[in-house]
């Protein structure tokens, strides 16, 4: 039986705790949280939990660590921790392998940028490993990972390329969906419908892309007619920056990142 522990019980730590539960055989998970609440809500939720009752009881039980508090509170919440000498997955932004590895130097560190949609098992994420981190690791990483969506292995470098993709990205994912659902409406269509066929669309194109193995150009051209709807959409659409905005908006998240883990 493997213990997976968290050091915070916040939301992506409770996506990620559930993914767990739900798709890996013989795991339990470890909980701490200075709020109780969130701890029963780990309790309640899942069939195999045993909480930690402080911060050095949580690294006694766990084979796996992940931390999961806020990024400013982090120094001060793993100071009992430096002695720990198993995995230890990060998820708080910004801070790099460099900053645990000088607290928890007997600590085998991944580093992992995770996204929202973990809450429904649909993360993407990047994960990057530290120097003393083994295969093995890499491999139990990816698994438990893989139980809330997809990760895949980069360099540290580009863990800011990552946030700026697929960390913040599901903002500006929602940000098109909105025009779109209010495109909707102003045509007529009810709300809740425009809703409807808006995000069934963002979902659908997606997955054709996926499983279909398909560029976005070969879709494009697939929707557009000559002379058609599409086509007409395109030249307003084309005609637009709205590749420049978001190469900007994707490259001012980068910047941000970059000053976060400074």
């Amino acid at each position: 039986m493997q213990r997976i522990g968290f050091l915070g019980a916040g939301n992506m730590a409770y996506a990620i705790a559930g993914a767990v539960s739900e798709n890996i055989d013989d795991v339990v998970i470890v909980p701490f949280d200075i709020a109780p609440d969130r701890i029963r809500l780990f309790v309640d939720s899942f069939t195999s939990v045993e909480p930690a009752a402080s911060v050095n009881e949580l690294g006694e039980l766990s084979d796996i660590l992940f931390l999961s508090v806020k990024p400013q509170m982090m120094k001060d919440a793993i100071a009992s921790l430096s002695g720990y000498d198993g995995l230890v997955v990060s998820i708080a932004a910004g801070l790099k392998i460099a900053f645990f590895e000088e607290l928890m130097p007997a600590a085998r560190i991944v580093r992992v940028m995770p996204n929202t949609p973990c809450l429904v098992g649909e993360m993407a994420a990047g994960f990057s490993a530290g120097k003393s981190v083994t295969a093995d690791d890499l491999a139990v990483t990816e698994k438990l990972l893989k139980a809330a969506g997809t990760a895949v292995l980069v360099k540290e470098e580009l863990i800011d390329a990552v946030t700026g993709i697929s960390g913040s990205g599901p903002a500006y994912f929602a940000r098109l969906a909105e025009a779109f659902i209010e495109a909707g409406t102003a045509s007529g269509l009810a709300p809740e419908l425009s809703r409807e066929l808006a995000l069934q669309t963002m979902k659908g194109t997606a997955a054709l892309l996926q499983q279909k193995d398909m560029s976005p150009e070969e879709l494009v051209k697939m929707v557009s007619s000559p002379n058609g709807t599409t086509v007409a959409g395109r030249e307003i659409l084309e005609a637009s920056e709205y590749k420049d905005i978001i190469g900007r908006t994707v490259a001012r998240t980068i910047e941000r990142s970059k000053e976060l883990g400074k």
